[in-house]
């Protein structure tokens, strides 16, 4: 007997697991649209750091929310929400099936159960925060975030400057820790979203990371970063604090060789994959798959998909 059915269909997992692949796959199964799920992929410029889909695969099936803002840009988990759920209407008044696909868990909880109003904007305090980070570095503000919301903090990398910023800036302006202000899980997103998560072994997924920053070093990461800088891009922005950017640039700044800075990718890179998979483990009514065993079951996501539109 088939679930109820799901309006959308989430295919989540860690970096470089295979989600890619495996959702134009199953896109052209179930007669399906993407929704881009990942932080950086929205913004334009940034394509192989964010290890963005090519532009044959963009052609493939059609894709929504990527390349939608320049890095300079303000793009949040409110704003993402807003946006995906204006295109998924899009896409199910045209009697497609809807696919949420990336790694970012924030956006997908943003999406399917809203967040808190949260404003705390307070520019004079965020001057004061950035000075201080110059000076004593973002790893002592992390360790005030961590005092005071170890919540945010678990889920913020001490080198994410403008997220450990604006998280002290949203705590200390308002005195709620911007995890409080996050809408709680209803306890229904089974309801109204089937949730899969890829998975794959410790090992192989750490292969694949590897592989995959020395493919992106490969095809001109370095080079795509300096077209950044070139174009005007400030350092400080927000995608350009992401891993990989972040690190290409402390190279072009001559603080690392460009070994020790491949190392450091791959290194903080295996970390955020961990930190995702924790994200999603807290996460209820999750249906883990490892890639290939999840395409065996397309015949059943394919006949729960053909009733999204009625839905």
């Amino acid at each position: 007997m088939l679930p109820a059915p799901y309006p959308f269909i989430a295919v989540m997992g860690p970096t470089a697991v295979g989600k890619t692949e495996l959702t134009l796959r199953l896109a052209q199964e179930i007669n399906a649209e993407i929704i881009n799920v990942d932080s950086i992929q929205i913004y334009r410029w940034l394509d192989i750091g964010s290890a963005k889909p090519s532009r044959s695969e963009l052609n493939l099936v059609p894709h929504h929310l990527v390349d939608i803002r320049y890095p300079f840009e303000p793009f949040d988990a409110a704003d993402f929400a807003r946006c995906a759920r204006l295109a998924a209407r899009n896409i199910m008044s045209r009697g497609k099936a809807v696919i949420l696909a990336g790694g970012t868990g924030l956006y997908l909880n943003a999406f399917l159960n809203g967040l808190a109003p949260c404003s705390g904007a307070h520019p004079c305090l965020r001057m004061m925060l950035r000075r201080y980070s110059g000076q004593y570095g973002t790893d002592s503000l992390h360790a005030l975030l961590a005092e005071h919301d170890p919540a945010a903090a678990g889920r913020i990398h001490p080198n994410d400057s403008f997220r450990v910023i604006r998280a002290l800036e949203v705590l200390f302006s308002t005195g709620r820790p911007i995890s409080g202000w996050h809408a709680p899980d209803s306890g229904h997103g089974a309801m109204q979203c089937l949730k899969v998560v890829l998975i794959r072994s410790r090992q192989e997924l750490y292969r694949r990371i590897d592989r995959r920053v020395d493919i992106m070093i490969e095809q001109g990461f370095v080079d795509e970063v300096r077209g950044l800088l070139a174009k005007g891009c400030s350092p400080a922005l927000k995608p350009l604090q992401s891993i990989g950017y972040r690190h290409i640039i402390e190279f072009l700044h001559g603080m690392y060789s460009l070994d020790e800075t491949i190392y450091r990718i791959k290194r903080d890179t295996r970390r955020y994959a961990k930190r995702q998979l924790t994200w999603f483990r807290r996460e209820r009514n999750i249906n883990w798959f490892r890639p290939d065993d999840l395409m065996e079951q397309s015949e059943m996501i394919k006949k729960i998909a053909g009733r999204c539109a009625a839905v």
